[in-house]
């Protein structure tokens, strides 16, 4: 009877050890989620911080999500361009997790902001510029001086179309340079919307969950593995769509799209709002649309995030006949 005794404490030491060993997980935007849940299926369930139907740009944590995260052994997170608001809670509640930020992930392609609203600053010969990885000097300069790097640099330089074409009153002109230059830091915090980026990022995940977890490892990586595969046939999926489409002029709600326009060769004419999602400025109302009455643009895009009567609002009086819903997260 002791010898059964002593066998079952032993089992159940084991499995409390085994309990233990799984590290708790903590994910800021549900297409994250979506990765880590997948290296993590069979061993754990990541907690999601920020639901899919809010938007990450501003967001107050409910009390059970503010509970996960302290309670989170990692967190995984796109980056302070997305969520600036979250570095501060983490630092709060989380500090002894670790933290990786998948922008600054080695090998992750990431693109400077682009510029006014119909992005006309952009053009092919700078594509090739832009395109670098995660230590490009736009991300360092984002990292190192936070948003305070408008008092050192000034805006001469940085002018948007928007601010060069039209006439505005003093207040309002040096609030919308005050905003470009602040919302036009680091890099496009949106690389989850070219999945080659997604494929490192799960590499990334599977290590470091690896690390936490020695026991578990062959499942985070045959996990990885498996997800990386399915990534390339949507890859692979989704050319072919988009190849089909030819040419389609399009608005989309705000400028978060670049990343999935690269990759896969299709470009929008430009965004109501700036990459950030705030209340864009008359000015860049009126640039989008007379670009939407000189092209001819039929269609625009809302999100599920935002209130879409902003967009009727904007395009009352357009040739806009199509409004169509498309959800970054």
């Amino acid at each position: 009877m002791r010898r059964k005794l002593l066998i079952g404490m032993t089992l159940l030491f084991a499995l409390s050890v085994n309990v233990q060993a799984t590290p708790v997980v903590a994910v800021d935007i549900a297409p994250l989620h979506s990765l880590v849940s997948q290296v993590m299926a069979g061993v754990g369930e990541p907690k999601l911080l920020i639901p899919a139907e809010a938007s990450p740009h501003f967001y107050n944590l409910r009390p059970s999500e503010a509970k996960a995260l302290a309670n989170a052994d990692v967190v995984f997170w796109i980056g302070e361009g997305l969520t600036p608001w979250l570095a501060k809670a983490m630092k709060n509640v989380a500090s002894a997790a670790q933290k990786i930020e998948v922008l600054d992930i080695e090998g992750t392609t990431t693109y400077r902001f682009r510029e006014g609203a119909t992005f006309e600053s952009h053009d092919h010969a700078e594509e090739q510029s832009q395109k670098e990885g995660h230590k490009d000097k736009h991300h360092d300069d984002h990292k190192d001086h936070g948003h305070d790097d408008h008092k050192d640099h000034g805006h001469d330089d940085h002018k948007d179309h928007e601010h060069a074409h039209h006439d505005h009153d003093e207040k309002h002109d040096d609030h919308e340079k005050h905003d470009a230059h602040h919302h036009h830091q680091g890099s496009d915090p949106h690389a989850w919307l070219d999945p080659e980026n997604a494929k490192r990022w799960l590499m990334v995940i599977a290590e470091t969950l690896s690390k936490q977890d020695a026991q578990n490892a062959a499942t985070y990586n045959r996990n990885a593995a498996k997800a990386i595969a399915s990534l390339d046939n949507l890859i692979q999926t989704t050319q072919s769509k988009i190849s089909a489409l030819g040419n389609p002029k399009f608005v989309v709600f705000h400028d978060a799209y670049q990343y999935f326009e690269r990759r896969f060769g299709i470009a929008a004419a430009g965004s109501i709002a700036f990459s950030n999602a705030e209340d864009p400025s008359p000015a860049r109302i009126k640039d989008i649309r007379d670009m939407v009455k000189t092209l001819g643009v039929n269609c625009i895009f809302t999100e599920p995030q935002y209130n879409p009567g902003l967009v009727k609002t904007v395009f009352e009086g357009t040739p806009i006949s199509t409004i169509g819903v498309i959800d970054p997260l």
